[in-house]
């Protein structure tokens, strides 16, 4: 039986609070602080949303599940500012990464999301701090560990998943 338009749009709101509730633990739960932030896999689980859900839904969990996270580590001056950078995040992967979970374009959107994320937290830690130079070696080697740390994370379970034969999962 085919879900009509009021349980797919159920669907999407359930799985995009779910992707929201795990980025914000995988943010929160499990990271390594360094300098301005911390290491952590939760861009993963935002990049999958993107792969698996239509971009406002997408949009939505990442921007939401990032602000949650900050909020419970003790970040509330980043709050606003993540849930803008989750939120890019979602739509620049969702925009570049084509509709298969790993592929070329997907890596190339991996690389750009990586870019928009570093760029945003350099941003607002001249925002927050002042000195944009300062910042720049303050913030970006940390924050480029993390885009890439979160990029393997999300090619290894996406690949997983490509090898799982899993092509409906695009559905939601």
């Amino acid at each position: 039986m085919a879900p009509n338009k009021e349980n797919e749009k159920l669907l999407h709101i359930v799985f995009a609070g779910l992707f929201a509730a795990l980025t914000a633990l995988l943010t929160a739960a499990l990271h390594i602080p360094v300098g301005n932030g911390y290491i952590h896999c939760g861009d993963a689980v935002i990049f999958l949303a993107a792969a698996v859900l239509p971009l406002p839904y997408a949009a939505g969990s990442a921007a939401v599940g990032g602000m949650l996270a900050d909020l419970l580590s003790g970040y509330p001056a980043y709050a606003l500012p993540t849930f803008i950078i989750k939120g890019l995040l979602a739509l620049t992967f969702s925009a570049a990464g084509g509709t298969r979970r790993i592929d070329r374009k997907c890596v190339a959107a991996l690389l750009l999301c990586g870019l928009v994320s570093v760029v945003g937290y350099w941003i607002t830690a001249v925002i927050l701090y002042g000195g944009w130079q300062a910042q720049f070696i303050e913030t970006v080697p940390g924050n480029c560990i993390q885009a890439a740390a979160s990029g393997i994370v999300y090619a290894v379970v996406a690949a997983a998943l490509e090898r799982m034969h899993t092509p409906g999962l695009k559905m939601l």
